[in-house]
């Protein structure tokens, strides 16, 4: 069997200048459009109901809306034939969010007393909760690249730990700018998945690094060029497999894991897509890119 040899370095121009137009795409909509943050990051209440008839995502919505309540999600939870769904309404600046809780829960007591309406649960997040929610979004973040980079650094060699970080900010980057593009909200929930989504793709580019450095000690002298292409072209069948394998999951709890995680598996299947990608042809490549900035 012929082994592959595919110059994925010899790519990396084409490679830049993709993931490039890609994260200044998603950098532009996310500064001067914005991500559509959900209540866990704006303020507003979250309220779970279950109807003893059935009801549609789509009436409840169209009955809040004419209302003029700020609709950010009605997601249907469990099994379509129970009947229960998880309505997110966003609050005004200024807005009582204790009093809005008490007009939404009156007006859908009224509204569908006809189809047996129980209100399960009611959850208020306060504006000044959810802009602490999007500190704290971020600096998880921040802290699990810093610690990324670190490790990276202690593992292997610190030459290899900014390639890896400039690979995670790649993905987490585009991930957002097709937030934005697709307007789907961005909730706590798509924060646990970029995590996700950081420690996959850490995962893979850390084996390619691990081969990068066999190759470094096996063949003292060569040109590292050729260690990363040998270490990639070694990893890809195990790259493809993991990605596959992970992506077969991912799509089938998309379209039938039910509303309520629809998004957070939208994320993790583009991190998966995206993370493949920057484990080829950024994480690896960019070592060798900063290395002719080492030598000189």
């Amino acid at each position: 069997m012929n082994k592959l040899n595919i110059d994925f370095v010899g790519k990396f121009a084409l490679a830049v200048t993709i993931s490039s137009l890609a994260v200044l795409g998603s950098l532009y909509l996310i500064f001067f459009q914005g991500l559509n943050l959900g209540v866990d990051f704006r303020g507003g209440a979250e309220i779970q109901v279950k109807f003893a008839q059935d009801v549609s995502d789509v009436g409840v919505r169209d009955s809040l809306a004419k209302s003029d309540y700020n609709v950010s999600s009605v997601q249907s939870i469990g099994e379509a034939n129970q009947n229960e769904f998880l309505i997110k309404v966003a609050a005004s600046k200024d807005e009582d969010i204790n009093k809005l809780t008490t007009k939404i829960t009156e007006h859908l007591s009224e509204s569908f007393a006809a189809q047996g309406i129980e209100i399960r649960k009611t959850d208020i997040v306060g504006p000044k909760a959810g802009q602490q929610l999007q500190i704290s979004g971020v600096y998880a973040m921040l802290m699990a690249l810093a610690a990324i980079l670190i490790y990276i650094g202690l593992r292997f060699d610190f030459k290899y730990s900014p390639g890896a970080v400039v690979a995670l900010f790649h993905d987490v980057l585009i991930i957002c700018g097709i937030f934005v593009l697709t307007d789907k909200e961005f909730s706590l929930q798509i924060v646990g998945a970029l995590l996700a989504v950081i420690g996959y793709s850490v995962n893979d580019t850390v084996v390619v690094y691990d081969r990068v450095r066999e190759h470094e000690e096996k063949r003292v002298g060569g040109k590292l060029k050729e260690h990363i292409n040998n270490a990639l072209n070694e990893t890809l069948s195990r790259t493809t497999l993991t990605s596959a394998t992970t992506l077969f999951v991912g799509i089938a709890m998309f379209y039938f894991g039910g509303g309520i995680i629809h998004d957070f598996f939208f994320a993790i299947v583009l991190g998966v897509f995206i993370g493949t990608y920057s484990s080829l042809f950024i994480a690896a490549p960019t070592v060798l890119f900063l290395s002719k900035f080492q030598k000189s």
